[in-house]
């Protein structure tokens, strides 16, 4: 069962060592996002499974390793508690490697990586079964929101992207799963929003768990929206 998940963006600037000189730029996000990780884990879960984009799907159950190379860094991390066999961490769960290094966890930690143009009743069921686990489920969940919120974003300026976005913060705040359920895959994937698989994931997984959720983040710094959330029993 799912008792808790903390939702972040996974762009590599949020590492220091890639992003240099920007570093500080990001820090009120770091710090939303260690916080975020620190609630999920001391939720009480007893197996954190990581969900994330990827190119192809792919599922890591006996630890995994990413690298920060192509970004320049000699940086690498792993998975907590397993080995280093298997494909390459995706990027997105890279970055949630780190984020779990820097919390020091030695949870038992899945990940999984699941394409953009996914289904939402593929990624819906994928949540339900991710939840099934164990007694005791948290995810942590990587994901952007648009990348068009600027005329520098990546995707330029769609003037539908801050509405999109705002209509994801709002879900992911309530921890409202029907609206994240709804979100349209078409739309999504025109305004390059990632995190829109990821978040149905997590949907599908919080059926019937009864979580509340709290908005922690919720800015475009470089015109790509960039959101924090936890869920739980507790949270207000």
């Amino acid at each position: 069962m799912l008792v808790a998940a903390a939702v972040c963006p996974c762009p590599p600037l949020l590492v220091p060592e890639v992003a240099a000189g920007a570093a500080p730029e990001l820090e009120p996000l770091r710090a939303a996002c260690a916080e975020a990780v620190g609630e999920l884990l001391g939720s009480g879960a007893e197996l954190i499974v990581v969900v994330g984009t990827g190119p192809t799907p792919e599922v890591w159950t006996e630890g995994g390793a990413g690298s920060f190379h192509r970004y320049g860094v000699e940086l690498a991390v792993r998975l907590p508690s397993g080995g280093v066999d298997g494909p390459e961490l995706a990027p997105s769960l890279t970055v949630g490697a780190w984020l779990l290094d820097q919390a020091g966890t030695a949870l038992p930690t899945h990940a999984c990586a699941v394409p953009a143009d996914s289904t939402p009743a593929r990624m819906l069921g994928l949540g339900q079964g991710l939840a099934e686990l164990a007694d005791r489920v948290g995810l942590l969940v990587l994901g952007d929101g648009s990348a068009c919120r600027s005329l520098k974003a990546p995707g330029y300026l769609d003037e539908r992207a801050e509405a999109y976005d705002a209509a994801a913060a709002r879900a992911l705040g309530a921890a409202d799963i029907e609206a994240l359920a709804a979100l349209d895959p078409a739309l999504s994937a025109e305004l390059l929003a990632d995190g829109r698989a990821p978040w149905q994931v997590l949907a599908g997984a919080a059926r019937g768990a009864g979580l509340t959720g709290r908005l922690g983040y919720d800015d475009a710094p470089y015109g790509v929206g960039y959101f924090v959330a936890s869920w739980s029993a507790g949270a207000a």
